[in-house]
Formats: C-alpha cells, sequence, structure tokens
C-alpha cells in the first residue's frame, strides 16, 4: 500500500537579498512519512523550520534539494518537482490546507468561502453549501454571520471558517498549521473530533500544534525538526 505523503531528504534555504545575498539555512535532509489514518505533528521550538516545512509539502515555498511524494490517482507524484499546474491539481484532489489566517475576498460570504473546495471539485452548489452550513454548526460560527464577508470577523471567527473549509473535502492528506491557536476550550474540542473523525477516515493529516493540551490528544507520532537543522560549517 502506498504512503500518502513521504519526504526525502528535504533541504531548504532562504536568500537575504535585502542583505546582499546572505544565504540563511533552514532545514537539512528532512525525512518522515504520514500513513493513512496517522496524525504526525512537527515539533520543535519557534524558529525550527516547522511552517517551513509545511509550506514546502504544499508547494508555497520551493525546496532546495529533495521530494515530496503525494500519492495521487494511483500514482506517487513529487510536489517539490511538479509544474504549477499539477501543483494547482493537487490542490484541487489530494492536498488541503488549514493555513493560520484566513485570505479572504472581499464581499464573498463565508458560506461560500467554506463550500468552494467542494464547487471547484465539481459538487453541486446546493449540496457544497448544505455541507458548508453543517460544518459552520458545528464549528459554532453564528448563523449570523455565514452571509457576511468574513474579513471584518474576529480572528477566531475567521479561523473557524479556515477550518471548515479545510475540512469540507475528502483530500488524502491534510496539513494544519496551528488550527486552534485562535480558539475557545469549546471550539478547540470540536475541532480535536473533527481530526479524531479524519483519521478514522483515513486521512493523513501533518500539522502543528503549539497548545500541548490539544497536541496530546491528536498525535500519533512527533517528529522533531530540531533533527533537520542543518550543518553549519566550522
Amino acid at each position: 500500500m502506498m504512503i500518502p505523503l513521504r519526504v526525502q531528504s528535504l533541504a531548504k534555504t532562504f536568500t537575504m537579498h535585502l542583505r546582499d545575498g546572505v544565504i540563511l539555512p533552514v532545514v537539512d535532509n528532512v525525512n518522515f512519512e504520514v500513513a493513512a489514518g496517522e496524525c504526525v505533528v512537527l515539533g520543535g521550538p519557534s524558529g525550527a523550520g516547522k511552517s517551513s516545512i509545511l509550506k514546502m509539502v504544499y508547494g508555497n515555498y520551493g525546496v532546495d534539494a529533495g521530494h515530496i511524494w503525494l500519492t495521487h490517482d494511483g500514482d506517487e507524484v513529487d510536489l517539490a518537482t511538479a509544474d504549477p499546474r499539477l501543483v494547482l491539481t493537487l490542490r484541487r484532489d489530494t492536498i488541503a490546507y488549514v493555513s493560520q489566517f484566513l485570505r479572504t475576498v472581499p464581499r464573498v460570504s463565508a458560506l461560500d468561502v467554506v463550500a468552494e473546495p467542494l464547487v471547484i471539485r465539481g459538487a453541486d452548489k446546493a449540496e457544497a453549501h448544505d455541507r458548508a452550513r453543517m460544518l459552520l454548526a458545528q464549528l459554532n460560527l453564528p448563523e449570523r454571520l455565514w452571509s457576511l464577508p468574513p474579513a471584518t470577523f474576529s480572528g477566531g471567527e475567521q479561523q473557524r471558517v479556515n477550518i471548515a473549509r479545510g475540512f469540507i473535502t475528502d483530500h488524502k492528506v491534510l496539513l494544519l498549521d496551528e488550527p486552534t491557536a485562535s480558539l475557545d476550550a469549546t471550539n478547540r474540542a470540536v475541532v480535536v473530533a473533527m481530526i479524531a473523525r479524519k483519521k478514522a477516515e483515513g486521512t493523513a493529516l501533518l500539522g502543528i500544534f503549539h497548545d500541548e493540551d490539544v497536541r496530546s490528544q491528536v498525535a500519533d507520532r512527533v517528529v522533531d525538526v530540531t533533527t533537520f537543522a542543518p550543518r553549519i560549517a566550522a
């Protein structure tokens, strides 16, 4: 059986163009995999490279070396070398991402923001809206907000829209970047239950959780990112 997500020998540096091209090493020789029905958490202190790894796995950051193997339509595809059109296809069908920040479009309602990933995949709009309503209700977002653009929502309200949008599809790989950071205890518990349901459905989850209580509830394994610290030449 193929593993939904395999990261192999991944390396990343940043070039500081405003500082005379100084090269800033981030991570090197990153290796791990995430099985179906498993939640793997990236652990380590702030600045260790956790978010950079997550952004490389989603294709937001380019990689300097290595591979990001995704199981897509029965084959393994290397997202690290995929062209932009294929990356968009992988995001539509295979890999979803709940970031820390909701990127909203003016005048688009919260309901449409959440339903969009299903509509893009060809789902009936009415059915997509029904699914979106169910998730927003589950996340305790007041119904009076559903028809409004999320740009003026509070941080916690925006994050609930963001979570609903990421969880609405049946993508085989789901990335979670601090999904509970802006939530109260009640909604943190809701998200923990939603993650458990995704695991039961066979989704491979890779996440960052600084909340130790949430991390202990959802993590099957913790990958210590400090083990991927680049070697600095003497």
